[in-house]
């Protein structure tokens, strides 16, 4: 090509914009893929399937486009962290997904696609981040480390305060070392039930460690 056509830089231009908005709900929310990464994805897509255009207008066009998609689930997984209690990073890995497919999309032409699907993942990731909130205070998933000197009758106290404070075991574990007993306990329950109960363990005098 001689010169830069029309059509390209209004796509490239349509990336910047389209990617950024998206990054600036991940950058308010001080996600791992922020702005200028949602941008750079969404722009990067754009340009590869413009060159699977180019380059394989002979034989099949779509293989670079396609690839985006194998490729971009490397930089998915980069921010996805796993904790001994939860896993992060899913909704960030997903958004990056679904930015690449924006960036397609620009690139072959679609944008009225592009545009409604951009303010349908906005839609999702501001408005229904408050559902998720509120689900999460209905039922949360805790894991509470208990230590505490070992006495016979000191083995159940804990599960029946969980009963008591209508909290869920999921998973429970337990280890000696000397005379002190360390409970490991992952718990699901509203988030008003955590707190009476943190608050009960606080006051515990036979508590030697507590991590919640």
């Amino acid at each position: 090509m001689d010169h830069l056509p029309l059509d390209i830089v209004i796509k490239l231009i349509t990336a910047i914009l389209i990617g950024g908005a998206i990054g600036i709900e991940r950058e308010l929310r001080s996600k791992s893929a922020g702005f200028r990464t949602m941008i750079l994805i969404c722009l990067g897509a754009t340009m590869y399937t413009i060159f699977s255009q180019y380059l394989g207008q002979h034989s099949s066009p779509d293989r670079i486009a396609s690839n985006v998609v194998v490729g971009i689930g490397f930089l998915g997984a980069g921010v996805i962290f796993r904790s001994s209690s939860s896993v992060t990073g899913i909704t960030t890995a997903a958004t990056i997904w679904l930015t690449a497919a924006l960036g397609v999309s620009i690139g072959i032409g679609w944008y009225s696609v592009a545009i409604a699907a951009c303010f349908m993942i906005l839609v999702v990731l501001f408005l229904f981040s408050f559902m998720d909130n509120a689900i999460d205070r209905i039922n949360q998933l805790r894991e509470y480390k208990i230590s505490y000197p070992y006495e016979e009758q000191q083995q159940h106290k804990y599960e029946k305060l969980f009963d008591q404070y209508q909290l869920s075991v999921k998973t429970r574990s337990q280890s000696k070392e000397g005379n002190m007993i360390t409970g490991s306990w992952m718990v699901g329950g509203n988030e008003r039930n955590h707190h009476a109960f943190i608050e009960h363990i606080l006051k515990d005098s036979s508590v030697t460690a507590f991590n919640f």
